[in-house]
C-alpha cells in the first residue's frame, strides 16, 4: 500500500510538472510582440491629414480605438497627445523601450514622430505573475500532500511503532501481565496479535523456568541433605582411626583427611541453603585469622605438590577462612587444569591490604579476556576442550569481595596470575 501511493504520488506530481511546463513554453511563444503594421500606417495617414489641428495640441490625453497605445510629438519634442500615461513621450525613451518610431511627413517635410508603445515587458511581467501563481499553486499542492501523507504516516505508522516499542520495553523489563492493544487499522495490524502470542509463550516459559528452577533447588538441596550422611561416617572412621594409631606419619594424614571431610561437610552444609536462594546468597563471615593458615590452606589444596615456593608473609587478615579455602583450592585447581606447570606463591603488604599472588607459567589468558574471565559462566578460550562450568573464579571473586578486599587476574610474561588482596587487621 505505501509503494502504491509513493508511485501514484510521483507519477501525478510528473504529469502535473509537465503541463505546467508546456503551458509556460507555450503560453511564452504568445508574449511576441503583435505586428500592427496596417494599423499603424492607417493612424499615420489620419495624423498627417490632420497635422494642423493636432500639432495645436499640447499633451493632450486622447481616446483611442486602436489595439495599441502611442504618443505624438514634434520636431521640438515637444508631446502633443498621447493615449496612456506613462508611456514613451521622447525618442530616447522609446529606443530604451524598443517602441516603434515613425516619422509624420507634410508636404514632403518631417514635421514630427509617431512613438507606438511597445508592451512586451508588461505582457512579460503578467506572464511571470501568472507563471509565479501556478508554481505555487502545484507547490501548495505538493505540501498539503506531503503534509496528510506525514499525517497519515504518524497515525498509522509512527503512533503504532511507538506502542511496540514500549510494549517491548515492558517485556524486556519483566512486565508479562499487560496484553498489547490490539489494532488491525494500522500497518502493524497483523503483528499486533502476534506479538502478544509472544507476550503469553514468554510468560508461560517463565512459568516452566521457575518451576524447573525450584525442582533443581529441591534437588540439590535433597542431594546434599544425602551427601552430609557418608561424610559423618567417614569422619567417624577417621576419628576413631586417629585415636588408635601409633604412627605419627599415619596420623598427620588421618589429620588432613579429618580436616577435608569437615570442609566438605561445611560445603554441603552451604550448598543446602544457597539451593533454596540466589548464589549470592553464600554465608561470608570475615574475622582475624593469622596468614600461617594460608600455609595449610595451600599444602592441603596441592595434593600434585606443583606449589614449588610458597612465601607467606606473617601478619593477620580480616578474612572467612572457609571461604579462603574454596578461593585458594579453585585457583590451584584451574592452574592445574589449564596450565598443569609449576606455582608460585609469593605474599607483601600494599597500603592497608595482604596481597597473595598464585602465578603460573602457562602462556596465560588473552588480555582482552581477563575482565571476562571472572564473570558469571564465563571461560577464557583456552578452556576449550575442557571440562568446567565458568563459576570457579566468579565464586572466588564474590568471596573476596566480601571480605572487602579485591580479586584482581592478569598475565605475568610467562602465564595467569591471580592477585587476591585481603584487608589487614
Amino acid at each position: 500500500m505505501k509503494r502504491r501511493f509513493i508511485v501514484i504520488y510521483a507519477l501525478f506530481f510528473s504529469l502535473l510538472s509537465f503541463l505546467m511546463c508546456s503551458y509556460i513554453l507555450d503560453s511564452g511563444k504568445k508574449t511576441a510582440m503583435p505586428q500592427y503594421t496596417t494599423e499603424i500606417n492607417r493612424l499615420l495617414i489620419s495624423i498627417e491629414e490632420n497635422w494642423n489641428d493636432i500639432s495645436a495640441e499640447n499633451a493632450v490625453l486622447t481616446d483611442s480605438s486602436e489595439k495599441f497605445d502611442y504618443a505624438v510629438i514634434d520636431n521640438d519634442s515637444r508631446l502633443l497627445c498621447y493615449t496612456k500615461a506613462g508611456i514613451s513621450d521622447t525618442v530616447s525613451a522609446a529606443t530604451g523601450n524598443f517602441d516603434i518610431i515613425r516619422d509624420i511627413v507634410c508636404n514632403n517635410n518631417v514635421v514630427g514622430k509617431l512613438i507606438v508603445h511597445n508592451n512586451y515587458a508588461e505582457q512579460k511581467r503578467n506572464d511571470d505573475i501568472r507563471n509565479t501563481k501556478m508554481i505555487g499553486c502545484m507547490a501548495g499542492i505538493m505540501l498539503l500532500v506531503s503534509v496528510g501523507y506525514f499525517i497519515f504516516l504518524r497515525r498509522r505508522v509512527v503512533a503504532p511503532f511507538g506502542r511496540l516499542k514500549d510494549f517491548a520495553v515492558r517485556v524486556a523489563a519483566g512486565d508479562l501481565d499487560t496484553p498489547l492493544e490490539m489494532d488491525r487499522g494500522n500497518i502493524f495490524g497483523a503483528f499486533t496479535e502476534s506479538f502478544d502470542i509472544m507476550r503469553e509463550e514468554l510468560k508461560a516459559s517463565r512459568k516452566r523456568e521457575e518451576a524447573a528452577v525450584n525442582s533443581r533447588k529441591e534437588l540439590i538441596a535433597e542431594l546434599s541433605h544425602d551427601i552430609r550422611n557418608p561424610v559423618s561416617s567417614i569422619k567417624a572412621m577417621v576419628d576413631y582411626l586417629e585415636l588408635v594409631s601409633d604412627n605419627a606419619e599415619q596420623k598427620e594424614t588421618l589429620a588432613a583427611i579429618n580436616g577435608k571431610t569437615n570442609q566438605i561437610d561445611k560445603l554441603v552444609s552451604n550448598m543446602f541453603h544457597a539451593a533454596l536462594e540466589e548464589l549470592e546468597q553464600l554465608e561470608v563471615s570475615p574475622e582475624e585469622l593469622p596468614s600461617r593458615e594460608l600455609q595449610r590452606i595451600i599444602a592441603e589444596s596441592d595434593p600434585l605438590k606443583k606449589v614449588k615456593s610458597a612465601d607467606i608473609k606473617d601478619c593477620v587478615i580480616y578474612a572467612d577462612k572457609l571461604r579462603l579455602e574454596q578461593t585458594v583450592g579453585n585457583i590451584i585447581s584451574n592452574s592445574y587444569k589449564y596450565a598443569d606447570t609449576d606455582i608460585t606463591i609469593r605474599s607483601f603488604f600494599e597500603e592497608n591490604f595482604f596481597v597473595l599472588e598464585i602465578a603460573d607459567k602457562g602462556g596465560g589468558v588473552p588480555d582482552e579476556e581477563l575482565e571476562l574471565i571472572t564473570e558469571k559462566f564465563c571461560r577464557g578460550s583456552n578452556a576449550a576442550g575442557k571440562d568446567g562450568s565458568g563459576i570457579g573464579l566468579y565464586i572466588s571473586k564474590y568471596f573476596i569481595e566480601q571480605m572487602n578486599g579485591e580479586l584482581m587476574c592478569y598475565n605475568n610474561g610467562e602465564g595467569f596470575t591471580v592477585s587476591l588482596r585481603l584487608r589487614l587487621v
